[in-house]
């Protein structure tokens, strides 16, 4: 049975969700706010994350990226859940590494469609292997020698400051170039460009 984590702040959503879930023979954690919802994240593991944006105590951009920035909870598919849908909202909630944007108040047959579509993708990825011992591959992406090798380390979480240290050179030159990288692949932070490199790196 498929886990899925819901990080909602209203009670009466929360439990509408779970209902659903249930229903379609899932196994439904739940969460009343963004810290929680992360320490949920890292206790159970769960197959997938349907998160609201705004919340007290932790917002839901704040949650996606400390599980982004957690190895053990980097790959859970992500789903925000929100009542804010203009594409600028969209636009960041995808930058940051959400696998989708569902906009309040969202059809049943639509929410299960996208946690179908999103486990699958999961799925298909889960037995393929992250091959992290050259940068060469990211050049693809139209980055330079330097930008890759940087690239590369923060993929695998480093901080600008163990970027720099492994490099040889200072964090604020690392910070020079991340923000090079960002303009050359059209994202805006380190958790989406990672997500871009993985993909490149990851080899069948």
């Amino acid at each position: 049975m498929k886990k899925i984590l819901v990080i909602e702040d209203e009670p009466a959503m929360r439990a509408n969700l779970s209902d659903i879930l249930e229903m379609e023979n899932f196994q439904p954690l739940l969460a009343a706010n963004g810290r929680e919802g992360i320490a949920v994240a890292k206790q159970a593991l769960p197959d997938l994350i349907l998160c609201d944006v705004l919340m007290p105590e932790l917002d839901g951009r704040s949650v996606l990226a400390a599980l982004r920035a957690d190895a053990a909870t980097a790959r859970i598919p992500f789903v925000f859940l929100t009542a804010k849908g203009e594409p600028a909202d969209v636009r960041t909630g995808m930058n940051l590494g959400a696998d989708d944007y569902l906009v309040k108040p969202v059809k049943v047959d639509d929410l299960l469609d996208a946690i179908a579509a999103r486990l699958e993708r999961a799925q298909q990825q889960a037995g393929r292997k992250v091959d992290f011992s050259s940068a060469a591959p990211l050049q693809a992406l139209g980055l330079s020698s330097r930008e890759a090798e940087i690239l590369l380390w923060v993929a695998q979480g480093k901080t600008n400051f163990e970027t720099g240290a492994i490099l040889n050179i200072c964090a604020g030159t690392v910070k020079k170039h991340l923000e090079n990288i960002y303009a050359k692949l059209g994202v805006e932070g380190r958790n989406s460009a990672s997500l871009r490199a993985i993909e490149i790196l990851t080899s069948s």
